[in-house]
């Protein structure tokens, strides 16, 4: 099992260099990225279409997110309306704001492990037939399982970087921010993603986290405009669905009365959230069962080729304890969040929430 720090640092590592490289490239117009995504999505569509398990594997995220946004969800319903009322003011309760940090944080490492190890496996099926190997939904989890610690924690940072710059990116009262300071923001965020597209077809091809964070660094000043291409045309459809999720949001605010009526919460901000979720929902489906799989191919392919031409060996990852270990930690981490919000009156978390 990698440690947590090492890790993490790694990745960091590989956020600020990726910055450093690519921020003086030429970058690829969104039309052109966009053309360029269907155009090479077709090669992975056919790839998905022929290999049956990619499609189960891409319902399997869908699900996992749906979950993992509705036990977020049931989590703001036990927070007082009146703390979210004082959250801007200087009387606000610090114990809450913490409680509720804690528990998106730990929402997003819980979705996490499966979507880590869903998308992993994803990757793995293109993985194994460039190898000449049939791709099975065994022969996948035998690739991706002794992985299970690095996915687990790549898909938790990333996951947590990816949620705050969709809450950055949502307009806000008094938002004092200024626009230079955004555009930075998310020239990093972007710079990381591209850079990343190559860790974890590394790691799946048997590199250790140091060489899988020197390989994709190394993608990116090589192959940076295939790179560019697939994650700013991705980007583009991605905010595209976004606008259409944020448009639904503004449709459930005037149709949101009349839906949660019945509702026995009465909370206002859960009620918000939770028919958020609907909209959200139906463009989280087309995104992760079209493009996204499109995506994770398409950047697969790109590695593999990569390492063809630099003779690089893959060694297909072996079984290994650390799948069951990984396994264990999510289960006794679920375990812990789920004791901590059925008895939260016993445990003083009600109390803390009501400051």
């Amino acid at each position: 099992m990698p440690e947590l720090k090492s890790l993490k640092e790694n990745l960091t590592h590989l956020k600020q260099n990726a910055y450093q490289s690519s921020k003086n490239k030429a970058k690829p117009s969104r039309i052109e990225s966009v053309g360029n995504f269907f155009a090479d999505g077709c090669r992975s569509l056919r790839f998905i279409f022929s290999e049956k398990e990619n499609i189960l594997f891409a319902l399997l995220q869908l699900a996992v997110i749906g979950l993992g946004y509705y036990i977020w969800v049931e989590g703001l319903a036990v927070v007082p309306e009146e703390v979210w009322e004082k959250s801007d003011s200087s009387d606000s309760n610090d114990a809450a704001a913490l409680i509720v940090f804690v528990w998106s944080f730990v929402c997003v490492g819980l979705v996490a492990y499966p979507l880590g190890l869903l998308t992993a496996c994803m990757g793995a099926s293109y993985v194994l037939r460039f190898c000449g190997r049939p791709s099975t939904i065994a022969e996948c989890l035998k690739i991706v399982l002794p992985k299970s610690w690095t996915l687990w924690i790549f898909s938790w940072l990333d996951g947590w970087w990816t949620m705050e710059r969709i809450l950055e990116r949502l307009p806000k009262k008094n938002d004092r921010t200024p626009l230079s300071v955004k555009l930075a923001n998310e020239a990093v965020y972007q710079a990381w993603k591209i850079s990343s597209m190559g860790f974890l077809p590394a790691l799946l091809c048997g590199r250790g986290v140091v060489d899988a964070a020197k390989d994709s660094l190394s993608l990116l000043r090589e192959r940076f405009s295939a790179m560019a291409k697939l994650r700013i045309g991705y980007s583009v459809i991605c905010w595209f669905f976004g606008i259409a999720a944020y448009v639904g949001f503004f449709v459930m605010i005037f149709v949101g009365p009349f839906l949660t009526s019945g509702m026995e919460t009465g909370h206002k901000v859960y009620n918000f959230y939770f028919l958020a979720g609907f909209p959200m929902l139906v463009v989280l489906t087309f995104i992760m069962l079209i493009f996204r799989p499109i995506y994770i191919i398409s950047s697969c392919r790109i590695y593999a080729y990569y390492t063809r031409e630099r003779q690089i060996l893959i060694s297909l990852p072996q079984t290994s304890s650390q799948g069951l270990s990984a396994l264990v930690a999510f289960f006794v981490l679920a375990v812990i969040t789920a004791i901590a919000f059925l008895y939260r009156d016993r445990l003083g978390i009600t109390a803390l929430l009501q400051g």
